[in-house]
């Protein structure tokens, strides 16, 4: 028999390799001004001149930059202003863990759950298991969460 992994399984160790390859941790912090008002800046644009680069009016680059920093431009629209910087915009959700440690961790509270469950209810019967082998039997559940996937993993336990 093979070791058959999740389709999500799969997923979180193909995505963690890319982020992990990208190294965009320096990229998570936007600039206090954003990045159009940055990049100009360095660029040595003035707002007119990168106005007149995008095909629009002066007031135009002032609100884009200001929605930026208010977190209401669009993709669209920093697309624009990105391609008159001769710059492309790469759009990305960053996990702060690995895919995997993210996973793992739901899985475990989600065996922390059922197992509490079930060790009340042991206790009750005089039947409860020792720590160590509480702590197998926890491992044995996470690993078992895991390989069997889905979006079980985030119902509430």
């Amino acid at each position: 028999m093979y070791d058959q992994q999740a389709p999500e399984a799969l997923a979180r160790k193909h995505l963690d390799r890319l982020f992990h390859q990208a190294r965009l941790d320096g990229l998570r912090q936007r600039p206090p001004k954003g990045w159009i008002r940055a990049i100009r800046d360095a660029l040595g644009l003035t707002v007119r001149q990168l106005a007149q680069r995008m095909g629009k009016s002066h007031s135009v680059v002032v609100r884009l930059e200001g929605s930026e920093a208010a977190d209401t431009i669009t993709l669209g629209s920093l697309r624009a202003a990105a391609e008159a910087m001769n710059c492309s915009l790469v759009y990305a959700i960053v996990p702060n863990r690995s895919l995997a440690e993210t996973a793992r961790e739901r899985a475990s509270a989600v065996a922390e759950a059922h197992l509490a469950r079930v060790q009340h209810t042991m206790q009750l019967e005089d039947q409860a298991l020792d720590r160590d082998d509480l702590q197998q039997q926890r491992e044995r559940l996470i690993e078992s969460i895991l390989a069997r996937g889905g979006s079980r993993l985030w119902d509430d336990p």
